[in-house]
């Protein structure tokens, strides 16, 4: 039988590029690149001037001590009589604030290296993971936040590395105080963070994809930025993609909720019309045992696109998404009934199309418009159930003419 610690798996980055061997006293160059000492010594010593792994002309021959390296093959050293099954299993150990200052710095040393900054954000992860102090301590680390978008954008060729950066960056942007400067920061430079971000919504992990549609919500903080999310080529589709597949249910909340964070501009309601968001809305407004969160949204999005022409074009001539508003209401909450509500008023009182009212008069509206103005619902879900009453009552021959809304009470059985 083979001896379990047999064969030992040692993470590339701890190997000398020289040597191969894994490095007793890591150092790095001027190019960034970082060796064993006595083996660029000796390259050096041979009067050499270039860095053997780039082959670049040395400007300095001084090198500096990679301190967090040592110490990150030390703890591979120490840790389970020498075996590492893969990068991440040198994380485990949580990391103190000091050495998490060293890391980000390091970060920024060995940026081209990405097994060896996958090592470092797997310590970061785990830090972050261990309270909402060491998550607020990151959030507010001078530049930390600037070096994850700035390997957010840069790292697209590495999904692995990439899903790590949104994993710590999910984590910890709803503790940014600056939303103004994260947003131009994130939006508005060079880095072309939503690439990344669409990247990991096609071909990421689920947690990665629900946690790359929250990375936006943060930065949605006026018109313009809304706008330059939505006017991402290929982003919107892909967030209407994400609601319209039996899924998780975590993606499709958290979907919905950047959709309607990002849909307040006529044109991108109308996109999202054309990408056929209404049809798959209404698959989810018909599905059993929907949440009630999940509900909601899906009402409160249909309900911003009801607010435009085209929206209650399509509405109107989709019977069964008429017939299930109208089953939501009462049913739900009391925000769902109030979106349910104004989505029925906009279609049937200010668009006053008949098919619409008849497939709600269908659908029993006018049972559920009595019940709400019997209610303690909001004034203005009780003044839109009134005027719903009044066009809807035509289309229906039990409702009785001298209903008096002052007077009627109807009980629910």
């Amino acid at each position: 039988m083979v001896k379990e610690n047999l064969y030992i798996t040692i993470p590339s980055f701890f190997r000398c590029p020289i040597s191969l061997d894994v490095m007793k006293s890591p150092v790095s160059l001027c190019t960034g690149v970082t060796y064993d000492r006595a083996s660029i010594q000796r390259w050096l010593d041979s009067g050499n001037n270039t860095c053997p792994a780039t082959m670049q002309v040395l400007q300095s021959k001084e090198f500096v001590p990679n301190r967090t390296l040592q110490r990150l093959i030390q703890i591979w050293s120490d840790s389970g009589k020498n075996r590492v099954d893969s990068a991440e299993s040198v994380a485990n150990s949580v990391p103190s604030k000091e050495q998490v200052r060293d890391l980000v710095k390091q970060l920024e040393v060995e940026k081209k290296s990405f097994d060896f900054c996958y090592l470092i954000f797997s310590k970061i992860l785990c830090f972050a993971r261990e309270s909402e102090e060491n998550r607020d301590f990151l959030a507010k680390l001078d530049g930390f936040v600037i070096t994850l978008l700035d390997f957010l954008s840069n790292a697209v060729a590495d999904i692995k590395l990439l899903e790590l950066v949104i994993k710590v960056l999910d984590m910890i942007l709803i503790k940014v105080d600056d939303r103004q400067q994260l947003m131009e920061s994130m939006l508005k430079s060079d880095r072309d963070c939503l690439s990344a971000i669409l990247h990991v919504l096609q071909r990421g992990s689920l947690d990665s994809q629900i946690e790359s549609v929250r990375a936006l919500e943060p930065v949605a903080i006026d018109a313009e930025s809304k706008l330059l999310i939505a006017e991402k080529e290929g982003l919107l589709s892909e967030l209407v993609r994400l609601i319209g597949k039996e899924k998780d249910p975590n993606i499709i909340e958290a979907s919905l909720s950047c959709l309607i964070a990002i849909s307040m501009s006529k044109r991108v309601k109308i996109k999202l019309i054309q990408l056929r968001t209404i049809p798959e809305l209404r698959n989810l407004l018909t599905k059993p045992n929907s949440s009630v969160s999940m509900t909601g949204k899906a009402l409160k999005l249909l309900e911003t696109l009801s607010s435009c022409r085209e929206g209650r074009v399509e509405i109107c001539y989709d019977t069964l998404l008429l017939q299930a508003i109208v089953q939501k209401v009462l049913k739900v909450s009391n925000t769902a009934t109030e979106h349910a509500v104004t989505i029925l008023w906009s279609v049937c009182y200010l668009f006053r199309d008949q098919k619409a009212q008849e497939a709600v008069t269908v659908g029993n509206g006018i049972t559920k418009f009595l019940l709400l103005m019997q209610s303690n619902c909001s004034p203005a879900v009780r003044q839109m159930s009134a005027d719903l009453l009044k066009i809807t009552r035509v289309n229906s021959k039990s409702c009785l003419p001298s209903y008096d809304t002052k007077t009627i009470h109807i009980m629910p059985f």
